[in-house]
């Protein structure tokens, strides 16, 4: 019978696993291989970093729960994809055979792309749970010998939201110490305009966040282009819309937090031809179907979705929980259909559902569809979104703790928020 991988264990693998294994009888092999034996849920990563959240509260090992499910696990993470062999090999050297594969391996984090970003340079990250918790670490470090702060998301970011919330909370947290009169804060973006956040804008989120940054005296960069980080500075060029310089800034800092771009993983962008795109994220059809191997599909940050519109810099689409979640339903359909001899029907619904803890308050914005035009832009304000992440960090998981095959947002945020699903 047929053996499916699901390759990664986050937001968008373990969701696919728990789906294709209760549509499927024990006559069929299911597999879940990541490089890590732990599940941290990725939102939450900004409280992580200012000490809201700590590893225990947002992370479990998967190993038990997965096998409560009667799902193979391995850690050892994916060396090679050998499609033409419908093969895996794994860091341990093992081999295992597929019938079908779901990549949902999350991106690669592309800092090696600006000189001094990232962790190993001058600048934090809050991308993964480690890169969070030493953000935290030099966070209490810089509350003691506190300055400028500079935050934002380079060139080819995309993934925004954390950044515009990572900002806010600090400032929040600044302004409870009675420091914040300290701390100069500047955001420093490549998207077009403050509020964009890949999407071309959610509603009113340009205006919206605009308001937020003028009401905690944070000062902001669009259109930017990272070229260097040095110890305590980051050099920016400011462009217009032609993408033509205009500015050169040299920006100090005792703080920094800057996303990097996205690229994909090696087992994937070495894949290589048309199977993927010139950033290694995986081509896939309205099916979430490999347009070279049938048998392939991909879901979430791993698969390729082209900018939204047009800008001066590089700024990618954000893939977020909803749209990940409706992507691992329409894979595991589209197998199920294979497996029934019928053909691949199912196609995800791309809708942008995003909850952001900004300090004081909270902001949602929802953009169904995600690309222009939509049936609904939908930007509301207020403490009461804190908890509404707060309750999808709890029951997500909960989800996976259970192995619930149910998709968090469409059963309990989306009727949380009032939200009509709309395809």
């Amino acid at each position: 019978m047929a053996h499916i991988i699901i390759i990664g264990a986050s937001t968008g693998g373990l969701p696919s696993a728990y789906e294709i294994r209760a549509l499927l009888d024990d006559s069929h092999q299911v597999t879940v291989v990541s490089d890590t034996p732990i599940f941290h849920f990725v939102p939450s990563n900004p409280w992580i970093a200012t000490g809201f959240r700590n590893r225990s509260d947002i992370s479990l090992e998967i190993d038990h729960y997965l096998a409560a499910k009667n799902i193979a696990f391995s850690a050892a993470g994916v060396v090679a994809i050998r499609p033409e062999q419908n093969q895996l090999r794994l860091g341990d050297d093992t081999v295992l055979d597929y019938d079908y594969l779901i990549v949902a391996t999350g991106p690669k984090l592309a800092f090696d792309e600006i000189e001094g970003l990232g962790p190993a340079g001058y600048t934090e990250s809050i991308c993964t749970l480690e890169h969070a918790e030493q953000a935290h670490v030099a966070w209490q470090a810089f509350m003691q010998n506190p300055g400028p702060i500079v935050v934002g998301a380079v060139q080819g970011a995309s993934c925004y939201g954390p950044a515009y919330e990572y900002a806010l909370m600090m400032s929040h947290a600044l302004r409870q110490a009675k420091i914040r009169d300290q701390v100069p804060m500047t955001f420093v973006t490549a998207e077009p305009y403050i509020g964009h956040l890949g999407m071309a804008g959610v509603g009113d989120s340009k205006g919206l966040i605009e308001s937020e940054f003028r009401k905690h005296d944070i000062k902001w960069i669009t259109n930017a282009r990272i070229t260097e980080v040095e110890d305590g500075i980051l050099h920016v060029e400011q462009v217009d819309s032609q993408a033509e310089l205009v500015k050169m800034h040299a920006l100090p800092f005792n703080y920094a937090m800057m996303l990097p771009a996205f690229k994909g993983v090696d087992c994937v962008a070495n894949l290589g031809g048309e199977v993927v795109n010139q950033r290694g994220f995986l081509n896939v059809d309205q099916y979430q179907r490999s347009l070279i191997y049938s048998n392939i599909f991909g879901v979430g940050v791993c698969i390729a979705i082209p900018p939204i519109e047009e800008t001066p810099l590089p700024v990618g689409a954000p893939k977020t929980g909803y749209m990940i979640e409706s992507m691992a339903t329409a894979a595991v359909q589209n197998i199920k259909a294979y497996i029934d001899g019928r053909e691949p029907e199912t196609i995800a619904t791309w809708n942008a559902v995003c909850l952001a803890d900004l300090g004081g308050t909270g902001a949602a914005f929802i953009a169904l569809p995600q690309i222009p035009p939509r049936n609904t832009a939908w930007t509301k304000k207020g403490k009461w979104v804190r908890w509404a992440k707060i309750a999808y960090e709890k029951y997500f998981i909960h989800k996976v703790k259970v192995g619930s095959p149910e998709p968090v947002y469409e059963k309990s945020i989306l009727k949380l928020l009032g939200v009509n699903k709309t395809k």
